[in-house]
């Protein structure tokens, strides 16, 4: 069993920066890929970002790619995303997940923390 406890979320300004934390309870997190996704109102869940056990490999939606940074510290069990330059359009509740290997797909990840609002305005 695994369970993921998300914050960091918040009201921000168009162009600002929020960090969201990920932290995982009851097995060690260092053996499961970790993933980011958000859903805005009316739309489908999204892909955000992504990165391997080994944290050797990320991985990131084209919509955030150079603005958004995924990172693990795996001795706190803990992911991370940085998010900069932040656009309304960012505007979603954030999804942190962890499994076995890393997906594009929702579906492939065992593990969810309950979501975290972030809201940009502009």
């Amino acid at each position: 069993q695994v369970q993921l406890v998300e914050s960091g979320g918040g009201l921000v300004q168009a162009g600002g920066s929020l960090r969201l934390s990920c932290a995982a309870s009851g097995r060690t997190f260092s053996s499961y890929a970790g993933g980011w996704f958000r859903q805005a109102p009316g739309k489908e869940r999204e892909f955000v970002a992504g990165i391997t056990w080994s944290g050797g490999r990320t991985y990131y939606a084209d919509s955030v790619k150079g603005r958004f940074t995924i990172s693990r510290d795996n001795a706190k069990n803990t992911v991370y995303l940085q998010m900069n330059s932040l656009k309304p359009e960012d505007t979603a509740v954030y999804y942190c997940a962890a499994g076995p290997n890393f997906g594009y797909r929702s579906t492939q990840y065992t593990y969810w923390g309950q979501g975290t609002q972030v809201t940009v305005s502009s």
